[in-house]
Formats: C-alpha cells, sequence, structure tokens
C-alpha cells in the first residue's frame, strides 16, 4: 500500500438531526413536500441500489419506512454500498463482474464520481471508507492470478487509486472496518470466477472459502481463518461487527441441498471462529444461504435474510438464541433501526412500504 490511514474513533452512527446537520438545510428545502414531509418523521435515513419497471437502475435514499425521497440513476447494476459520515459520502458498487463504482453525496452537494476497475480487475461489489473518509477500500478479483485484492482508492483527490494489497484469498466479497480502524474483516467466499464466463462458479469442488484480517497501514496479514474440511463448500460472504467489536459472518453453501451445514458465525481477533447453533427451523428457513447480514449493536441482535427461503432471522447476539423468525417473500437487505432491523425485498417492499422497484441485496444506513 502506498498511504498509511489515520487511527481515529469508532465509526458514528448518526440520526437524521445529525444527518441533516451535515446534509445540510439547503437540501431538504428541495425535496418535494412529500419526501420533505417523510423525512422530517424518519428516525433513519438509508440508501439502497434498485432496479425499475422499465430495467433501468439506480439508487434511492429511503426514511425508515421505506419511502423514497430522492433517486439518482446508475450505469448498470449495482449491489452493496457503504458511507462515511465524516464526510457524507456513499459509493454504490456494481455486481460483480461488474466494472464501475459511484461515489456520490446523499445532499447533491457534489456532483457524483464514477469511477472504473483498472485493467484485469473487476470489482466484487462490496467495499469500506477508513474511518477519517480519506480512503475508500474495494474488494476486486485479480481473475488472471485467480487472487483476491483490496484496491485502494484516495478521497481528497477524486477516488483515484492509489494502490492494492492481497485479499489473502479467492474471491472476496465483503468488507469492514474494525471499530479501532485497524483492520480490515474480509470475507472471501472461496469461488473461483472470470469474466470470461460470467458469474460461473468454477471451482466448486476445491473451494477454498476464509475470514481475514488484514492490517490497513501495510496491508500484511493478521490472521486467516480457513473453513473445516468438511464445509469447504461454505462460502463466506457478508460481516458486520457488533458493539463489542466482535465479528459477525454469514455464509452459502455450495454443497448438497439436502445438508444442513451453519450458515453463521462469529469470532474475535486472536479466537478462534464459532459457528451458530441455529434450531433446525430457523436453519431451513434460511435455505443454506444467507443473503445479508446486519448487527443492530444497542439491542445486541444479528439479523439474517435468505431470499432463497424467504425469510428474516433475528439472533440475540450475547446468547445465541434465536429471537425471531420471520417470512419474507424474496428477503434481500437489512440493516440496523432505532430497535431492530429495517428490511427489504426483491419485490419492492422496504419496510413498511411498497415500491414500483426491485430493491437488490443490500441497504446502507446514512441518517
Amino acid at each position: 500500500m502506498t498511504r498509511t490511514q489515520s487511527r481515529s474513533r469508532k465509526p458514528l452512527m448518526v440520526d437524521r438531526r445529525t444527518f441533516l446537520k451535515m446534509a445540510g438545510a439547503g437540501w431538504a428545502a428541495t425535496l418535494a413536500p412529500r419526501a420533505a414531509f417523510a423525512l422530517s418523521r424518519a428516525d433513519a435515513v438509508y440508501a439502497s441500489a434498485f432496479m425499475a419497471r422499465d430495467g433501468s437502475y439506480g439508487i434511492a435514499t429511503l426514511d425508515d419506512r421505506g419511502g423514497i425521497i430522492e433517486r439518482l440513476p446508475l450505469p448498470a447494476r449495482a449491489h452493496g454500498m457503504t458511507y462515511s459520515p465524516v464526510t457524507n459520502r456513499a459509493v454504490a458498487f456494481a455486481r460483480r463482474p461488474g466494472t464501475y463504482a459511484m461515489i456520490f453525496a446523499p445532499d447533491r452537494s457534489v456532483e457524483p464520481i464514477v469511477i472504473t476497475s483498472v485493467e484485469g480487475r473487476h470489482f466484487y461489489g462490496h467495499g469500506c471508507f477508513s474511518a477519517d473518509g480519506r480512503l475508500l477500500y474495494a474488494t476486486e478479483n485479480d481473475f488472471a492470478g485467480n487472487r483476491g485484492m483490496v484496491g485502494v482508492y484516495d478521497g481528497t483527490d477524486r477516488f483515484s487509486r492509489i494502490g492494492e494489497f492481497p485479499s489473502y484469498g479467492i474471491g472476496p466479497h465483503d468488507m469492514t472496518l474494525s471499530g479501532d480502524s485497524r483492520m480490515l474483516v474480509i470475507a472471501n467466499g472461496g469461488i473461483e470466477t472470470n469474466p470470461d464466463f460470467g458469474r460461473t462458479k468454477l471451482n466448486l469442488d476445491h473451494m477454498e472459502p476464509s475470514l481475514v484480517l488484514v492490517d490497513t497501514a501495510t496491508g500484511g496479514l493478521i490472521e486467516r481463518h480457513g473453513m473445516p474440511e468438511n464445509l469447504r463448500q461454505l462460502s463466506t460472504r457478508h460481516v458486520d461487527i457488533d458493539a463489542d467489536g466482535k465479528i459477525w459472518f454469514a455464509c452459502q453453501y455450495e454443497g448438497p441441498r439436502d445438508a444442513l451445514p451453519p450458515l453463521a458465525g462469529s469470532f474475535s481477533k486472536g479466537e478462534d471462529v464459532r459457528f451458530l447453533s441455529l434450531p433446525e427451523e430457523a436453519t431451513l428457513a434460511l435455505a443454506n444461504y444467507v443473503g445479508a447480514i446486519a448487527v443492530n449493536r444497542q439491542d445486541g441482535l444479528i439479523g439474517l435474510t435468505s431470499p432463497k427461503g424467504g425469510a428474516c432471522v433475528t439472533v440475540d447476539a450475547r446468547t445465541g438464541k434465536v429471537v425471531n423468525t420471520e417470512n419474507l417473500a424474496d428477503a434481500a437487505g437489512i440493516a440496523a433501526a432505532r430497535h431492530g432491523f429495517v428490511t427489504s425485498s426483491y419485490g419492492g417492499l422496504l419496510g413498511e412500504t411498497e415500491s414500483a422497484v426491485a430493491w437488490d441485496q443490500h441497504i446502507v444506513r446514512l441518517g
């Protein structure tokens, strides 16, 4: 890596008033009356990618009931998102094997910036900011070398690419920053892909999933946790961190359909991975496929969604016990709300509101 990152406080979780203060009163004044009214009542502000009925793609900012405040067009389908409360910038990453990421200000204070992956790379749909918002990290595929990479982009220079380091695995997907900002937590799904073959998974008989901790200052490997031999087809996909700094992860199983492997778990630095022991009913509801995970740090809850199972499972982070299992057809994104979670679906439902769009896999909380 060519630059180091400042090691600052834990990422902020801002409420709607703080978000509006950062965005500026002028932005709220430009909104349509219905959107401005919805925003005034919201506890939090979110964003999610979508596909409209005409086949076009975009990003929407939303209130906590799921009402659309504003839309922003995208050049192609997006997947995951990240947000820096320090700089008030959000990023939408292209769905694998896409090659664009769009950086934008939710309050439209600056024009969006679209960056493109360098030759021989494509994005894997996820990334995160440094604690001070000056650096953007993105999971990428070096498809010629069959290795995962993390691209580093300079937020002070129109997000020019300034370096990269290995993800220490194959098929890096989701990534997040530790609370002390010293580590990146990366979920290497272990699945080999190449854009010449579209989204085809090329190594399901010899996958190498792993969870790794990487030093943000040097790009060096701190820890690597591979999956046990009997769970080599358990693709580690998404991660989040709870209030105690424990890392939670969620998986998608590529093995026999009638198997019931563990689909989520947790670990801390210096400790072994521990899998959640979910009741069979909850495991069946998730249908061997967790599409998204979120932590509500205030309530101490873990949320898991499964579009294949049409379900959302909520787990107590302290006890590992299932708090609730809810049916949600085509369940997609999940993010922390004031209490519990807000969820979305491919069918257009987000929170309490059904919109004429297909929400994509993830939701990011802006405020």
